[in-house]
């Protein structure tokens, strides 16, 4: 493939280590879809005829279908992608295959070829990414009046309702669809046409190519565009976010599948046993995308260091792009879809989540919010009253609700009997209607808007 600088082949070893066929098939629709593009293009401006065209596109459709039909005879003396698809195109067709390498490099080949792949992908996520949320709003639904404890520091804090914990991972994955879609319109620039690095003296029309694998524009500079990997850095980032969502949430499913928990049930269709203790039903689904954030944060780290010494423009190091990004799309699409599908699995355990949320003075701050409107002490004050009232609570072993008025009243004289329809998980919920808060009225508020955004998808 070297034409005339080399008089001989390379070892066995070179073949191995420079070879990317074993990995970069998987381009092969982007590839064939590019090279359509270069063909009409060429036949348009006169540089090949509109016959060869034909033929070259007639070509390249029969080499799509034998790879589809698994058929086609990878070689990895070939080395890439490109190198297999042009030389089986020459057996199909003959030497006009070799024009439709004209006024193009296999660095900006490549670098169009992996843009339609990111992008691609990019959609595929995105749409998974929607599915997950589709099941957070529909769980919500489900279970709007579930009140379960709310913590800070893994420690009971403040009841809420269950449907707003939900809701709050419903919005960190807005925002990676945001990201998403961000990353889709800034990547979206054509570089077929770049060559190797300086552009072409042929008369190409890159516009036309941009237009034709639909891209917004064609990018700006040759140099750049051979070089650039920063959408493929971006989208590993952006896996890597959803990734780390993913895994707070199933960390959670962890413990709240747990034994001192058990808030929720997963059916065996997302569990697993042991192979020497019958009795256990482990929530192995959830253990697994916790594990894989790590996989896919090291493909983002690969990649990043991969790029961080070279010059421009290309060098052979950028082949290492893709396994990280193929292994990191993989494993976070599959992520999704198990998280998805726990989501609808997951069965509530109201009374357990009811009991819990109701313990360890998780309506203490009602207290202190109840003696600010009521007695106008200052929340500082209000608050020191309150810790005291709950330290009296744990001295006698007792919830807040369970001490007398007397008792309460030896802290703050002023405390009425007023006080205690504060003291229940239901009344403490209902009383967040700040925006955004844990309240019946809000958290209905929040539902609506999901669906809103999710309408507008």
């Amino acid at each position: 493939m070297w034409g005339g600088r080399f008089d001989s082949k390379p070892s066995s070893l070179m073949q191995e280590i420079n070879q990317s066929i074993t990995f970069d098939k998987k381009l092969y629709k982007q590839d064939i879809r590019g090279s359509k593009a270069h063909a009409k293009m060429l036949a348009k401006v006169g540089i090949i005829s509109d016959a060869e065209s034909k033929k070259i596109i007639l070509g390249l459709e029969k080499i799509l279908g034998e790879i589809e039909g698994g058929n086609f005879n990878f070689k990895i003396e070939l080395e890439d992608i490109h190198m297999n698809i042009e030389s089986r195109l020459k057996e199909i067709i003959g030497d006009v295959a070799g024009k439709l390498h004209t006024a193009r490099s296999r660095n900006d080949q490549v670098a169009v070829d992996f843009r339609l792949f990111v992008r691609d992908e990019v959609d595929e996520v995105m749409a998974l990414v929607l599915d997950l949320q589709k099941n957070l709003l529909k769980k919500s639904e489900e279970n709007l009046g579930v009140i379960m404890p709310g913590f800070t520091h893994l420690q009971i804090a403040q009841p809420v309702l269950f449907s707003h914990h939900l809701l709050a991972y419903f919005e960190m994955f807005k925002r990676d669809i945001s990201r998403l879609q961000d990353l889709r319109k800034r990547m979206n620039e054509c570089p077929l046409g770049a060559c190797a690095l300086a552009g072409t003296s042929f008369p190409i029309d890159r516009e036309m190519v941009a237009k034709e694998l639909g891209f917004t524009r064609p990018t700006n500079n040759s140099m750049d565009s051979t070089s650039d990997r920063d959408f493929a850095i971006e989208y590993l980032f952006c896996l890597s976010l959803i990734a780390t969502h993913l895994s707070r949430f199933a960390e959670e499913i962890v413990i709240w599948m747990s034994k001192g928990f058990k808030f929720i049930n997963l059916s065996d269709a997302f569990t697993s046993g042991s192979s020497i203790m019958p009795q256990k039903k482990n929530p192995d689904a959830a253990e697994l995308i916790r594990g894989k954030s790590g996989r896919i944060f090291g493909a983002l780290f690969s990649l990043l260091t991969t790029m961080k010494g070279l010059t421009l423009t290309y060098s052979k190091d950028m082949q290492e792009d893709k396994e990280p990004v193929f292994d990191a799309t993989q494993n976070s699409k599959l992520c999704l879809r198990a998280m998805s599908g726990m989501i609808a699995d997951m069965k509530v355990n109201k009374d357990k989540m009811h009991a819990m949320a109701s313990a360890d003075y998780s309506c203490a701050t009602d207290i202190a919010d109840w003696l600010v409107k009521n007695l106008k002490i200052p929340f500082r004050d209000a608050h020191h009253v309150t810790g005291s009232i709950v330290k009296m609570a744990e001295t006698k072993g007792l919830e807040l609700h369970q001490l007398k008025l007397a008792e309460m009243q030896k802290i703050e004289k002023k405390i009425t009997n007023k006080i205690f329809e504060v003291l229940s998980v239901e009344n403490s919920t209902a009383s967040r209607t700040s925006f955004g808060g844990t309240s019946p009225v809000q958290v209905k508020e929040q539902i609506k808007a999901a669906k809103l955004f999710l309408g507008k998808l």
